[in-house]
């Protein structure tokens, strides 16, 4: 059974920075592929972040302008999600997703496209 634990959400300020973190066990993690995605009250679910199963391969919504970044440490079947320069409109929850669609290189970005889910980690930023 595969599980993704995440932690790392938090309050913070305008201006500061979290790390975020996602755990998976039950599956091999290189073989998997690697998302972020994050909910605000009331609105769908977006995508945020994703890294390829080979793991040189990055995608980002447009609208972050640089200011987050997806990692993984394969030895420690774990992805990260490092926040900065946060904003209030990033308050929400964040999920991390895994799945094996595609080729290796291949940069998953839709909700369906993902087999495995975590928990989610609250992210509240205030002004």
């Amino acid at each position: 059974q595969v599980q993704l634990v995440e932690s790392g959400g938090g309050e913070v300020q305008a201006g500061g920075s979290l790390r975020l973190s996602c755990e998976v066990s039950g599956r091999t993690f290189s073989y998997l592929a690697v998302g972020w995605f994050r909910q605000a009250p009331g609105k769908d679910r977006e995508f945020v972040a994703a890294i390829s199963r080979n793991r040189i391969n990055t995608r980002y919504v447009d609208s972050l302008q640089g200011r987050f970044i997806i990692s993984t440490d394969n030895a420690k079947s774990t992805a990260y999600l490092q926040l900065d320069s946060l904003k209030p409109e990033d308050t929400a929850v964040y999920y991390c997703a895994a799945g094996s669609a595609g080729s290796t290189s291949f940069v998953l970005s839709k909700v369906a496209e993902y087999d495995y889910w975590g928990q989610g980690t609250q992210v509240t930023v205030s002004s």
